[in-house]
């Protein structure tokens, strides 16, 4: 039987810590409690929100509905194939954490997404990336429950339409498919680490002090670069990288160089990706507060809550951020994270 708190208050559930009340929650600890309640809130016409982290969410005020926390747990091994192992790893286990134990254990191949807060099951949303890996570089499925065909399934990553921060589960089904689990393949051996960063490459070396790097020489390099430029959401409430780095022409970008000699730009085939964070910086906004909320001093890229702010005061530092880039560099960004509702 289903059993909801009212008036739940969500502050603790969104790394904004933004004052949300809910006016109806409910955790999910396993698959027998998710259908129930899909079921109920179709029934009763009611909107319902999954959370993990709140870690990529701005939430309102008020949120009408239902609110679910995700909270189904475990890591186990599928099968293994030589020194390749699938594992499926549960939606409610914590992103970071999850790395670590399987760093431990001998599973390699995440290294470079540690310390990005968040769910496991929030991951194949967002596509999650960090240094020249992507969710979707070490993903083999994304266990579901369609609430359209009302069954569980998985999900090919082929299926899932996964790009540059983008999935089908933002874009095309928003709502249809609840990620319960996901199924990855990693390396017993060390031999998938992605040390194309110059940075990156530079403290894995010395961290390894003349040794080889180690997949335990990347996490813990990674985990120091994230660690020296983004704040913790504990202590300082953010949503992590708020705009996506935009993608221009590569006329485009030569023409903006020839202006900008110090822009920021990583060709990908015809297109040129820039550094949102250079462009925001390079308009003034690192380290500004409007209100309750401001530009982090150490990342532009990253809006921070100050205490006391609200969705409101985001959109607005958004907005303005957004409009002054624009106008400088005819380049439009555009927010990672998602409004809610």
């Amino acid at each position: 039987m289903l059993t909801f708190q009212t008036d739940f208050s969500l502050q603790r559930y969104n790394s904004f810590g933004f004052s949300a009340v809910a006016e109806r929650f409910v955790a999910v600890e396993d698959i027998a409690t998710l259908i129930p309640l899909v079921n109920h809130c179709q029934q009763q016409r009611l909107p319902l929100l999954l959370l993990g982290g709140g870690s990529n969410l701005v939430l309102s005020d008020w949120i009408p509905g239902v609110v679910a926390h995700m909270a189904l747990k475990g890591v186990e091994v599928r099968r293994r194939e030589g020194t390749r192992a699938w594992l499926r790893i549960a939606a409610g286990e914590p992103w970071h954490e999850t790395l670590e134990y399987l760093l431990q254990q001998g599973f390699y191949g995440l290294e470079n997404l540690a310390l990005i807060p968040g769910t496991v099951g929030a991951a194949p949303v967002q596509n999650i990336g960090a240094y020249g890996l992507e969710l979707k570089d070490r993903l083999t499925g994304v266990e579901v429950y369609d609430t359209q065909e009302q069954r569980m399934r998985m999900l090919s990553p082929e299926f899932c339409q996964f790009g540059y921060r983008e999935s089908l589960f933002k874009s095309e089904a928003p709502g249809r498919y609840i990620i319960t689990a996901v199924e990855v393949c990693l390396s017993t051996e060390p031999d998938v680490m992605k040390l194309e960063y110059q940075a990156l490459r530079e403290t894995c070396e010395a961290l390894a002090q003349g040794d080889i790097i180690t997949p335990q020489h990347l996490f813990t390099a990674v985990c120091q670069l994230r660690q020296s430029k983004l704040p913790d959401p504990r202590l300082i409430g953010n949503a992590g990288s708020f705009f996506k780095n935009p993608y221009v022409s590569s006329t485009e970008y030569q023409h903006l160089k020839a202006q900008y000699p110090s822009l920021i730009g990583y060709p990908e085939g015809d297109l040129v990706k820039l550094a949102a964070g250079w462009l925001i910086e390079a308009c003034g906004w690192k380290g500004k507060s409007v209100r309750n909320v401001g530009v982090y001093e150490k990342q532009a890229l990253v809006l921070v809550n100050h205490g006391g702010g609200n969705r409101a005061q985001i959109e607005e530092l958004a907005a303005a951020i957004g409009q002054t880039v624009e106008q400088r560099f005819g380049v439009k960004l555009e927010a990672e994270p998602r409004f809610y509702p």
